[in-house]
């Protein structure tokens, strides 16, 4: 039931995801695709009541439970970044807004990636968070086995996502050489 429900959460995710920013731009409605937007985090939250009624009922703590902690550590970690990012690009290909800037290049796009490890590290925090609660809420009467395997999952996409941070801190993208402009013409990139 509970992988079920996951992927219901996230294909929800996406259906109001784009229903929002298509009333937003495309219908010309940025109110009620705003309030379309706001109704994302009770998909979570439905998530996070299921898996705590399976656990009440009985449910033997298991990967699906994992799952569904390490899916809404990612959602609160990630969520409104997401959102963000792609109402910025729907602006700008549906709208009159800005081109969304983006760092590509050397140090600022090394920030930006501590920025998602940032991100990430909120994510781990919640879902070992929610997984050590359902280790204490099952206690003794079941093995919770699965629930310790799900928050060193937690730490592993953490330090991964570290080490991608690290590299970019370390050898830094560097933006293509342009070559010079002869008289009247622009300049190339090469």
């Amino acid at each position: 039931m509970l992988v079920a429900l996951v992927i219901a959460c996230e294909v929800g995710f996406w259906v109001l995801l784009a229903l929002g920013l298509g009333l937003r731009y495309l219908a010309r409605k940025p109110r009620l695709g705003a309030a379309v937007l706001l109704c994302e985090p009770l998909l979570e939250l439905t998530l996070l009541v299921a898996t705590c009624v399976d656990l009440k009922n009985g449910g033997e703590p298991g990967w699906t439970h994992g799952l569904a902690a390490l899916y809404i550590g990612y959602t609160v970690g990630y969520g409104h970044y997401t959102v963000k990012w792609l109402d910025g690009h729907a602006a700008y290909r549906f709208g009159d807004g800005p081109k969304p800037p983006g760092p590509k290049y050397g140090k600022a796009r090394a920030v930006h990636e501590w920025k998602l490890w940032a991100r990430s590290l909120a994510g781990a925090a919640v879902a070992l968070a929610l997984l050590q609660a359902g280790i204490w809420y099952v206690g003794d009467a079941a093995d919770t086995g699965s629930l310790q395997a799900w928050q060193f999952t937690a730490l592993r996409i953490l330090g991964i996502q570290g080490l991608i941070a690290a590299t970019y801190t370390i050898w830094p993208r560097k933006a293509p050489e342009t070559t010079p402009a002869r008289d009247g013409e622009p300049a190339a990139r090469g």
